[in-house]
């Protein structure tokens, strides 16, 4: 008789402990931000998703200098860029974002030839900003760069 009183607790208390670890994981709605905390060649960025019904439906990915400038607008920067690396801002950007939005929380970033350091920040921006969506936190989170410009 004690025995089956103790198994039905037994599976209760497992169903709850398991329920409980899953919605832990679960992104909550809304948009969320992380970006470097140090400008690198003029430009600091950063990655915006917003988040719904656990999953990432919009990405950005860009970088912004001083006065908010968008580095994808950037024509002249692109026109350098893209002879000396084979990529620019407004390319790399989107391909890192797609990544993501294909992906979700378990990003696995391959950077692209002349967008390297760029992909490296990408991969510690998107960690960031899911980890703020997993706590529903839309404050913007900011990560350490690796190095701080002048």
């Amino acid at each position: 008789m004690k025995r089956k009183r103790i198994l039905p607790i037994l599976f209760l208390t497992a169903s709850l402990l398991l329920g409980g670890c899953s919605s832990q994981s679960k992104m909550k709605d809304g948009f969320y931000t992380a970006e470097m905390s140090d400008y690198s060649f003029g430009w600091k960025e950063y990655v915006c998703i917003m988040v719904k019904n656990n999953k990432i439906v919009s990405v950005e990915f860009n970088a912004k200098n001083p006065s908010g400038y968008i580095k994808a607008w950037d024509n002249n920067y692109m026109g350098n860029m893209l002879p000396a690396s084979g990529t620019y801002p407004n390319e790399y950007t989107r391909y890192y974002a797609s990544e993501l939005i294909e992906q979700q929380a378990n990003i696995k970033v391959d950077t692209l030839t002349g967008a390297t350091s760029s992909g490296n920040n990408f991969a510690k921006l998107s960690k960031a900003v899911v980890n703020q969506a997993k706590k529903g936190d839309s404050q913007t989170v900011i990560v350490k760069s690796e190095t701080k410009e002048e």
